[in-house]
């Protein structure tokens, strides 16, 4: 591993910064990152990349009916299970071509042996990009995390974007305040939305650093433009978390369990646990009616997450 202190100007004298002024260059990357993601994910009706979930809650059993009398409960249908697929979240990985080293593309450090020398792309890795990735990588969801998603109850959430208004899973149950004796047969599956889920996208915050030097056509010493030093960081995080070969390439899963960090919120699946509550309709002396209906406290049957995954 190469990390390197990249030199800077401090008062026109040459000197090498200190690990606080590497880290601010890193903060820096990430920020370019949120820029320009390579690896997105959107919100879609259906057929996501990520792997499918499922909500699950109960519907009322058919009724029964009865010219003579009320069919006992053993007889009625039982409350049984619906259960509603999502696969709404799709990655994509674009593709980047950055920059090629030339040999003076990168700031420069001092060997050794006391001589000045460019930063070769190993280096650059092990200082900038592969710490960059770390952080992006990683279970928290501050600004150094920008320009990676998360999950949310909450349409808005500070500090996040939010990528789509449409709910990536939502939570249900059978609604019982829905269902009456009176009006059987009852519609079976009435549902009641527990919680929705969204996507969010962290936001990123522009940091301060100090310019590294890097050697000119003329093999002179000179101070990056802003411009210049971020451009190379933004194509190279860009390609490090969409191409790496060195184990720091950026994807996403969801499920009950996966490799990576989790992000956000946890999806919970919830359902009603009763086995039925049976009701009677009396229509006539020719017309007997049950029907059973959900019931039960709710508990939870799943619970999904969001990971981000270095690989």
């Amino acid at each position: 591993m190469a990390v390197r202190q990249p030199l800077y100007y401090n008062s026109g004298n040459l000197q090498e910064m200190s690990t606080a002024m590497v880290d601010q260059i890193v903060d820096q990357v990430v920020y370019q990152y949120s820029l320009n993601p390579s690896v997105a994910l959107s919100v879609v009706s259906s057929g996501g990349s990520l792997d499918a979930i499922t909500d699950t809650r109960l519907k009322a059993g058919g009724q029964s009916s009865s010219a003579t009398a009320f069919p006992s409960e053993a007889t009625t249908e039982e409350p049984s299970v619906v259960t509603v697929t999502y696969d709404k979240i799709t990655e994509t990985r674009a593709s980047v071509t950055p920059t090629s080293d030339t040999g003076k593309t990168w700031p420069v450090y001092y060997t050794s042996g006391g001589g000045v020398q460019a930063m070769n792309l190993t280096d650059v890795k092990d200082t900038f990009l592969h710490p960059a990735i770390d952080l992006l990588q990683a279970g928290t969801t501050t600004t150094q995390q920008a320009g990676t998603y998360q999950i949310a109850t909450s349409t808005s959430v500070s500090g996040n974007t939010i990528v789509s208004s449409t709910p990536i899973f939502s939570d249900t149950r059978a609604d019982t305040s829905a269902y009456s004796s009176g009006s059987i047969p009852e519609t079976r599956d009435q549902p009641t939305t527990i919680t929705n889920y969204y996507l969010q996208k962290i936001d990123g915050s522009d940091t301060s650093y100090t310019s590294p030097l890097f050697i000119d056509g003329s093999n002179n010493l000179q101070e990056f433009a802003d411009a210049t030093f971020e451009s190379l960081l933004q194509e190279w995080i860009r390609y490090t978390a969409v191409s790496s070969s060195d184990g720091y390439s950026i994807s996403y899963n969801i499920g009950t369990s996966g490799s990576g960090n989790t992000r956000g919120s946890g999806i919970a699946d919830t359902r009603l646990n009763g086995s039925g509550n049976y009701q009677t309709r009396f229509v006539n002396v020719d017309d007997y009616r049950a029907q059973e209906f959900p019931n039960g406290s709710a508990t939870t049957i799943a619970t999904y997450y969001l990971r981000i995954n270095k690989s």
